[in-house]
């Protein structure tokens, strides 16, 4: 089934999974809970994309929406160009064999079969590749993760890792430019769950896009991008990169309060003496810090980049901007901006965050300068 007009995406490098104002609903004898609370997401071809949260917090119902397993109450999925909820149940069902590949916490292998017959399965269901050709392309699925040489077992008769390897070939097995995971690693230990992390990273090397719902923040550091929901809703990525130590209600109300400003590349941002008003998050684009010399000369002293911000010296020790910042690059510089008071209201609240700040500023002051190196500056980390 075609989609309309308005869900055709425009761009050749446009999102490959669109969530556009996702609200999800359920409905029991104790009323209405809202899961998903107007979800906006982009994400594109090639991304490893993380999404975590805490329970309850709507992570697995809203991997359902991208699935097509569960209906958005209202609001758009839009995957490869296709509105997916334009669809009825057979279409989607079809079209999910051939453009999804889910792999389960729970492996959901069919014991009966053998390693190799379960992955042969989706092949079956869509009638895909010639039927004599099935038994080699499992065979190669099989290779790929290491189990050649247990195809012919049941699944009781491998570990839980092999079999969550057997899981993901069968969720390969007609070769879906998407991988949709569901607590991958969640009955895993850890060296079989950097097994399965690994063999992640390779497909998505390999032009694969792939969506993993996972309670582990340190799987996170494999990924290329991560999304925290918090009560149906997602926070801001910017926040979560530059403030980790906030907890993710913290997070939420953060996100909410926060600006959105730009900048065209050469456009001053900040006026030495001026006074800040906001902590400002780099979204998107680099910022040149500038010092002036006494023979007026203007220096760029350091760089900044996404995922660092800037801004909470002044705030936090009442001044005016200590140095120019411009908008570096050849392309716009897009800020989260959240004002002062807000500012003032977070590290209240947040007693690691204010000691991590004060921590950066002393140790920027310590070095003579307003920034530290800027692959560091404005950004700090929880310890390990």
């Amino acid at each position: 089934m075609m989609p309309d007009l308005e869900t055709r995406l425009t761009k050749a490098d446009s999102a490959i999974i669109q969530l556009r104002k996702v609200v999800k609903v359920y409905k029991n004898t104790a009323g209405e809970f809202e899961v998903l609370k107007s979800v906006d997401l982009d994400i594109h071809r090639g991304e490893f994309v993380a999404i975590v949260g805490k329970s309850g917090s709507g992570k697995s119902t809203l991997l359902n929406m991208i699935t097509g397993i569960d209906h958005p109450t209202s609001g758009q999925v839009i995957i490869q160009d296709i509105n997916l909820y334009s669809m009825n149940e057979s279409h989607r069902a079809l079209w999910r064999g051939k453009t999804l590949g889910i792999v389960f916490q729970f492996f959901q292998l069919l014991p009966m079969l053998t390693l190799l017959e379960n992955v042969m399965l989706p092949m079956d269901y869509i009638d895909l590749y010639p039927f004599d050709d099935r038994p080699a392309r499992a065979m190669q699925l099989l290779e790929m993760v290491g189990l050649e040489k247990h195809a012919h077992k049941l699944p009781a008769a491998v570990s839980t890792g092999q079999q969550q390897s057997a899981a993901i070939a069968r969720a390969l097995a007609t070769d879906p430019p998407i991988l949709v995971a569901d607590e991958p690693t969640g009955n895993l230990d850890s060296r079989s769950a950097d097994v399965i992390i690994e063999l992640f990273s390779n497909l998505v090397r390999q032009g694969k896009t792939i969506v993993m719902v996972t309670h582990d923040p340190s799987l996170t550091e494999k990924t290329s991008r991560t999304m925290i929901i918090s009560d149906g809703e997602l926070i801001n990525e910017t926040v979560g990169k530059a403030l980790p130590l906030l907890n993710h209600p913290q997070m939420l109300a953060v996100t909410k309060k926060l600006e959105q400003l730009e900048f065209q590349p050469g456009e001053m941002i900040l006026k030495p003496g001026k006074k800040v008003d906001y902590l400002y998050l780099i979204e998107q684009g680099e910022i040149e810090v500038l010092s002036t010399t006494k023979k007026g000369k203007v220096d760029s002293i350091a760089r900044m980049r996404p995922g660092e911000f800037f801004g909470e010296m002044e705030l936090t020790r009442g001044g005016k901007s200590v140095a120019g910042i411009r908008a570096a690059g050849a392309e716009p510089v897009r800020l989260a901006a959240l004002p002062s008071g807000e500012f003032e209201k977070l590290i209240r609240e947040s007693p690691l965050t204010e000691k991590a700040i004060h921590h950066l500023i002393k140790h920027r002051l310590a070095r003579g300068s307003v920034t530290d190196h800027p692959k560091k500056a404005g950004k700090f980390r929880k310890k390990k």
